[in-house]
């Protein structure tokens, strides 16, 4: 048993019914999209969480300057 009661088998006959149909340029072509969409996606997440009005060294992932940051404010 495969996944989901499709066995292996049935999932290669359907690979090979989709190469066919669409050819391996354009599933090259659509899974390229793909991926930069997602990393379009997580990069458009991870701005969000910074503060937009932010403009100290932090913002630029200088994790140094966060940690002189915080002996400063202790002194």
């Amino acid at each position: 048993m495969g996944i989901g009661g499709i066995s292996i088998w049935q999932l290669l006959i359907i690979l090979a019914i989709v190469v066919m149909l669409f050819g391996t340029k354009r599933l090259r072509n659509i899974g390229g999209d793909l991926g930069e969409a997602i990393k379009g996606f997580k990069n458009s997440m991870s701005d969000d969480k910074k503060d937009p009005n932010d403009e100290s060294d932090e913002s630029l992932g200088n994790i140094d300057a966060k940690a002189e940051k915080a002996d400063e404010e202790k002194s």
